[in-house]
């Protein structure tokens, strides 16, 4: 799907690719990003708990006097919003990013991403994420 019509699994199991999970699709609703794309999950029917992802791109750009290129740049920030009990709006986010000069290969550059899958998602950072720990 294009990320117009973002597809992902929430509480997945079974580590990458996701063995079950419940599907989770993102739309885009039009906001206006500079050189990017806001989407919301249509299922959220509360304004206030609404998932949304921003998507920005910065294509790599060659330095006129140097002739030298340097690197693009894509993000993307999920937020999830919750309301506390004392009614107080707090939003979770999870923020990717990632920077890579454009004479890296298509194959190096997909291994990066799965790398960075992994350090999200893998047992071996279970512990960190959930703890802090460093062990």
């Amino acid at each position: 799907m294009a990320l117009k019509h973002l597809a992902v699994a929430e509480n997945v199991t079974g580590g990458l690719p996701p063995i079950t999970g419940t599907s989770l699709v993102f739309v885009d609703d039009s906001v206006t990003i500079p050189n990017g794309l806001h989407l919301i999950c249509p299922d959220d029917v509360d304004y206030q708990t609404r998932r949304q992802i921003t998507v920005k791109c910065r294509q790599a750009s060659i330095d006129a006097v140097s002739g030298s290129y340097g690197k693009d740049k894509k993000t993307m920030t999920m937020t999830i919003p919750m309301v506390l009990p004392n009614g107080r709006v707090v939003f979770n986010t999870l923020r990717l990013e990632r920077e890579l000069h454009p004479s890296l290969s298509a194959e190096l550059a997909a291994n990066i991403n799965m790398i960075g899958a992994q350090l999200l998602t893998t047992t071996d950072v279970l512990n960190f994420w959930a703890n802090g720990s460093l062990s």
